[in-house]
């Protein structure tokens, strides 16, 4: 948490008249208020006095109140004040919630008992993927001294466990290379846990299924669809996906994978807050507006051509849900950085390799659901 700033060091209003004309500065407890003329648009403004603002330890922003034009300065940010005990809450429910959902996967009667211990490497699995991915973002925004939160994980007690984990981004972004660094840190450094971790899953021996389980009359089973990442990690590793014999089944390690690997591609979709979104905002500028609505277009397709070509219509929810919230996504606007000079070669290239990399962790059908 950084202290506030001394009002002695607050910004001249003379440093700010190349493109606003300050004509009274009020002081708002912490916050200062600079009200005057705009000589330029929004974008010209905050291009040109951000800088000074930054260095004097506060987050600006242009506004009007009673029709007076407005700058806002408050005391930046960086950090936790107290103990986040939102984050640590979520954290811990879903920690609980890939406890359950795990010991299933590991044929646990009970997950009520001592023996949903056994769903430790699932869980470890999954949360360590999603917190490697969300630390990256998180160690970025801080070497960007952009204020982040912490990760808030999302528990979801049903098949997978949980819905990722998000951070929260509450200071202003400087230009498209901290936006881009920021939003793609965490797609890399998850893909590469969740390389190891797959890998880890192939290599560790199968689940046995239990008597009791074969016996059953009325059982169902969950047949995933596996991106093409994880076949490729299986092929290198010589490692089955699939056993002929069906008293054995892979390690949830591996189910923990393809989690992550779902989750990735997710976030990858490139509309407006998700890292997707960032990263082609920060690759193509302004231009991403354009791009952001086919996106919900396209999932809408897909979902249409798995009803009525592919006659799988378990799966058709998932695209429908996500085309309408790709919708809302992008429909909130993406992140604006105050400097929108292009990206650097290097970036762009980095970019491109992500979203490659991130389709391969899709696949049109998921999950599907096997019944008697």
């Amino acid at each position: 948490m950084m202290s506030a700033p001394s009002p002695e060091d607050r910004p001249a209003p003379e440093t700010l008249s190349s493109v606003f004309h300050v004509y009274e500065v009020r002081e708002r407890g912490e916050r200062l208020l600079y009200f005057g003329e705009p000589l330029a648009n929004q974008q010209r403004i905050m291009e040109a006095v951000w800088p000074a603002f930054r260095e004097a330890g506060y987050e600006v922003h242009l506004t009007r109140q009673t029709g007076e034009f407005v700058l806002v300065a408050e005391p930046r940010s960086v950090g936790e004040d107290a103990i986040p005990w939102t984050n640590v809450a979520l954290f811990v429910a879903t920690v609980l919630s890939t406890l359950f959902v795990g010991a299933q996967w590991y044929y646990v009667r009970d997950p009520l008992s001592t023996a949903i211990v056994s769903a430790i490497p699932f869980t470890l699995a999954v949360m360590g993927v999603l917190g490697t991915h969300e630390l990256g973002h998180y160690v970025m925004s801080r070497y960007h001294d952009v204020d982040a939160s912490l990760p808030y994980f999302i528990p979801f007690p049903t098949i997978v466990g949980t819905m990722g984990a998000v951070i929260r981004m509450r200071g202003q972004i400087p230009d498209r290379e901290a936006l881009f660094d920021i939003g793609v840190a965490g797609p890399i450094a998850g893909l590469l846990a969740t390389v190891v971790v797959s890998a880890v899953g192939l290599m560790l021996p199968p689940v046995a299924v239990p008597e009791w389980v074969l016996a059953a009359q009325s059982t169902v089973e969950v047949e995933f669809g596996y991106p093409p990442l994880l076949h490729a990690i299986a092929w290198q590793l010589d490692a089955p996906l699939v056993y002929d014999d069906p008293t054995k089944v892979i390690n949830p390690v591996v189910i923990g994978g393809w989690v992550a690997m779902f989750i990735t591609f997710l976030n990858l979709i490139p509309v407006g807050q998700l890292d997707g979104g960032h990263i082609l905002r920060a690759m193509v500028g302004p231009a991403q507006e354009r791009i952001a609505p086919l996106v919900p277009t396209a999932l809408f397709a897909l979902a249409g051509y798995l009803f009525f070509v592919r006659d799988v219509g378990q799966v058709v929810g998932i695209w429908v849900l996500w085309g309408i919230m790709a919708a809302i996504v992008s429909a909130f606007g993406s992140a604006r950085p105050i400097d929108d000079s292009p990206l650097d070669g290097r970036r762009v290239a980095i970019g491109i390799v992500t979203f490659v990399i991130g389709a391969l962790c899709f696949t049109p059908v998921p999950i599907q659901i096997v019944g008697p």
